[in-house]
């Protein structure tokens, strides 16, 4: 290749791929925007009862919705590759760009290939943002969410129904004035002394407000009475008169404490949490409690055999007893028990009943904080797994997206917007499967936490060897077609007289055509009168004879369409179109596979029946049309040799 001409193609090359990043970016961009705004807002619309009437600053609820952003990328980021890829191609299809650099000798991988190192390069920042961003990102974030649920609410006291929100006091209110914020027709229990010194007090009307430091709640009540019992000694008669307080007032005031200021929790209590730790510690929390997991286990298993029946008695089911005289003395249960007096014989069983109780429910709390602990450590195991697959789906994402693109080449936010969703959900609910599976202990960590990654790259393997091979696969004509075969709905042929006929079709040859397709048909029906068993199928398949026969079916046909008589061009469309496909694996291995793995083998054994029946059908009307097609021909033989 001349200098010349290689740096003009090298620059050419660069030009391009300039123009694909410049596409790329900005949908990038902005579907990462959106999804990242859509997915905050799903967890607003979670958290908002826990936020709503509380009196939050502003300031408080900036950091939760930063925090809330940083947590959310990973799942936002591969959404917003997905859909951006597949809106990029789908642009570039629509406009026939895609197809101009096909055109020029571009393969789809080398066009892609600027988008691919780009991706690659955001999946290795989006493992370094989960490893090192996300983990203090997490801690802040739930520890305000927790502040954020344990903050006591802003007094919003409802109507005919008792506000239990103030410590130590339940207030029942009938009737609020929601402008001037009187209440009216109050009853007030106070606790705050305990519930042996409960004080009633009935009012009026009154109004509650907070102090100016947020410390204290100040009850102004009116035209009311409180009943409150006063103390007595312990030594009182239980017929003796309870004596009470009763007071009348016209104005009374109460203090109450309350805290109404916003305080930040503790982060101590999220340090121990997975999501809370990166790679180095979450490695160390698995190895550290998997060998104090090893050592529990061990030890309780030999306690188990120690304790158990194959162990603990002998076949002859017998007990060791020990006696001041003998060390130790072997002896039959039965004669035991019945050497003993009745009142002795009930306390040695319940006594053995006791202790079978007893190590069964040490075993049972010895199983209950085994659990806790395999818990722990395969979230921990999750989480470890979480840090690689998130990343690997972003890459992934990419080869689904973009050949999805240049199939079905449509822009826009219609039809991407439709597929990115459906493949997403797919995707993060085969996810969340795999991933309660491996909480359960049903799969193994890893199997559970890259199911979902494993479904992606197969589809991303498939829609990249799709679109490289320029597939239909979502022409509407190409699944129409596929399903008429599947269910069976055979193809009609279409032929139209000729205007103009240069060759004349050669009647007598097409009868001894005619006879030796008849004898075909009929010694194919008489070799596959019956089913052959499954075994059988394995070796013998279906007669070759059917290719031999569907080509020379056509070979008449091609002859006759040159006729003028609109009869034969009539019954030449009554000719069946053969299926000569075959639906079983040309590979001899595979076939061996396939034939002792019954549930695979099954399916091609009854799709080779069911093509067998209709290939049948279809010789029987080749049968009859050809018995009609000798019938006409004879006749316009003997009118040609009479005239």
């Amino acid at each position: 290749m001349p200098a010349e001409f290689q740096q003009y193609y090298m620059l050419r090359i660069k030009r391009l791929y300039v123009f694909i990043i410049t596409t790329f970016l900005p949908l990038f961009f902005a579907t990462f925007g959106v999804c990242l705004f859509i997915i905050l807002m799903q967890f607003l619309w979670k958290y908002v009862d826990d936020m709503v009437g509380k009196g939050l600053g502003l300031f408080v609820v900036g950091k939760m919705f930063f925090y809330a952003a940083l947590a959310m990328v990973p799942m936002a980021l591969p959404l917003a590759i997905l859909l951006a890829s597949l809106m990029a191609f789908g642009n570039l299809g629509e406009k026939f760009e895609l197809l101009a650099m096909k055109a020029s000798g571009i393969s789809l991988l080398r066009i892609m290939r600027p988008i691919i190192i780009l991706i690659l390069l955001v999946s290795i920042g989006a493992f370094f943002f989960q490893n090192n961003v996300l983990p203090p990102t997490q801690v802040k974030l739930w520890t305000l969410v927790r502040s954020i649920k344990l903050k006591s609410p802003e007094l919003d006291i409802p109507e005919k129904t008792f506000y239990k929100e103030i410590q130590g006091y339940n207030v029942y209110v009938d009737h609020k004035n929601k402008k001037t914020g009187n209440l009216n027709d109050i009853m007030i229990y106070d606790f705050s002394k305990g519930f042996d010194n409960a004080k009633v007090i009935v009012a009026d009307s009154g109004k509650l407000t907070a102090s100016v430091d947020k410390k204290h709640l100040v009850f102004s009540i009116f035209n009311g009475e409180s009943f409150e019992n006063l103390k007595q000694s312990n030594s009182r008669n239980r017929n003796q008169k309870i004596p009470y307080l009763r007071e009348k007032f016209t104005l009374k005031e109460m203090l109450i404490e309350f805290d109404a200021n916003f305080k930040m929790e503790d982060e101590s209590f999220m340090q121990s949490r997975d999501l809370s730790k990166n790679l180095d510690a979450l490695r160390i929390y698995i190895d550290s409690v998997s060998v104090v997991e090893d050592s529990v286990n061990s030890s309780i298993s030999n306690n188990l055999r120690k304790y158990s029946y194959t162990d603990a008695l002998s076949p002859e089911n017998i007990i060791t007893q020990k006696t001041d005289k003998k060390p130790k003395e072997k002896i039959n249960v039965q004669t035991y028990l019945e050497e003993k007096e009745p009142n002795k014989q009930l306390q040695i069983i319940n006594e053995a009943k006791n202790r079978a109780q007893n190590i069964r429910n040490e075993y049972e709390y010895n199983r209950i904080i085994q659990k806790e602990r395999q818990s722990a450590i395969n979230g921990h195991k999750i989480e470890w797994h979480r840090k690689f697959t998130v990343s690997f789906a972003c890459f992934i994402f990419l080869f689904i997206g973009a050949p999805l693109g240049a199939i079905i080449r449509k822009g826009g936010l219609g039809m991407p917007a439709v597929i990115s969703v459906f493949l997403f959900l797919f995707y993060y609910s085969i996810n969340i499967f795999g991933e309660k599976l491996a909480k359960q202990s049903v799969l193994p960590v890893w199997q559970g936490m890259w199911l979902s990654s494993l479904v992606l790259f197969s589809l991303g393997i498939f829609f990249t060897y799709k679109a490289v091979r320029d597939s239909v696969m979502f022409d509407i004509n190409t699944w129409t077609g596929f399903f008429k075969r599947l269910i069976g709905k055979k193809e009609i042929r279409n032929y139209q007289r000729k205007e103009l006929i240069i060759n004349q079709p050669d009647y007598k040859e097409n009868l001894l055509n005619i006879d030796k397709l008849n004898k075909l048909s009929t010694d194919f029906l008489e070799q596959n009168k019956l089913f052959i068993n499954y075994f059988s199928f394995w070796k013998t398949h279906i007669n070759d004879n059917i290719n031999e026969l569907s080509d020379l079916m056509e070979y008449i046909i091609e002859d006759l369409k040159n006729s003028n008589e609109n009869y034969i061009i009539g019954k030449l469309m009554d000719y069946p179109i053969i299926n000569i496909k075959h639906y079983y694996p040309k590979d001899k291995n595979i076939q061996t596979f396939c034939k002792w793995f019954f549930p695979i083998g099954l399916i091609f054994y009854f799709l080779y029946i069911s093509r067998q029946s209709n290939i049948k059908e279809d010789i029987k009307t080749i049968l009859k049309v050809n018995e009609e097609l000798t019938t006409e021909i004879n006749k316009i033989l003997i009118s040609k040799n009479v005239n």
